[in-house]
């Protein structure tokens, strides 16, 4: 029986070539993409039936000192490692009940929202469900009024809304973010009913959704500069920051440098927003 711990090491495992490891890699075609299940065991200093039932599920209580050192051996960054030991610790505790997301925002975080316009702003929960916005990260989002208020969530516009492809300077690039970090999510609540029920929706209705939840790439939403194309604003490239808030809520801000193009291009979110009624 497969677990998310097997699946994120079989994802890894399959990227780590031999000769980057430091193997040799022998006369002949390799049927199996990176590392095979004991030069891995080998490199991490664990034996191939105790890897083997890792991957398979079956071994659920790895130790802080095989988890470091499977992620030498897989050459995981900062945030995979702290990813996979996550993996570990949930896969030790076993099934438990889900945690509750809580949906309420704070009267004073919804006027911090607005105390920041023309600065596009929004509060999303674990799964970006966009819990509260102003209306020039309403007006940002093309068309995201196009769905009910309980409906908007910036993975699924990611994916689903058909403005999202032309809004985003790389789509490919932000679809991989977005499914990245509802990893890290997936990781730490598996079983919470808003974090299962999305992801579901998505491997369904999306097959751009699938392919990239399949690599088991995970990051952390952090501060970036984002380029938009809006349609009518024009392009705009934005400061962006997140800011970490209680409940599991994280506020999202788009600024720009005053005196600057993207600067009048963001002013004319509030004169669009106002003229579409939002």
């Amino acid at each position: 029986m497969s677990s998310q711990l097997g699946e994120f090491l079989r994802a890894r495992r399959a990227r780590v070539r031999p000769e980057d490891a430091g193997l040799a890699t022998g006369p002949g075609l390799r049927r199996t993409p990176g590392l095979r299940r004991e030069e891995l065991a080998t490199l991490a200093g664990v034996s191939v039936d105790y890897y083997t039932r890792l991957e398979q599920g079956r071994e659920r209580h790895p130790g802080g000192a095989v988890v470091t050192a499977l992620a030498s051996a897989l050459r995981l960054n900062e945030e995979e490692h702290a990813h996979l030991y996550t993996l570990a610790r949930v896969a030790e505790r076993g099934t438990s009940a889900p945690t509750v997301r809580k949906a309420e925002v704070r009267t004073s975080i919804r006027r911090l929202l607005h105390t920041v316009r023309p600065c596009p702003a929004y509060v999303l929960s674990r799964t970006s469900d966009v819990l509260a916005a102003n209306p020039e990260v309403l007006e940002l989002f093309t068309g995201i009024t196009d769905w009910p208020a309980e409906q908007r969530n910036t993975v699924r516009y990611t994916f689903c809304h058909p403005a999202a492809r032309e809004l985003y300077d790389d789509w490919e690039a932000r679809a991989a973010d977005a499914v990245a970090n509802l990893q890290t999510v997936a990781a730490a609540h598996p079983s919470a009913p808003d974090v299962v029920t999305l992801i579901t929706e998505l491997q369904q209705t999306s097959p751009d959704f699938a392919r990239l939840w399949q690599r088991h790439d995970v990051q952390r939403r952090r501060s970036e500069r984002k380029p938009f194309h809006h349609p009518q604003a024009g392009l705009i490239t934005f400061d962006f920051d997140v800011l970490y808030i209680e409940d599991e809520q994280r506020i999202g801000i788009y600024q720009t440098t005053p005196g600057t193009a993207d600067h009048d291009a963001m002013a004319e979110l509030t004169r669009l927003a106002g003229e579409h009624g939002i």
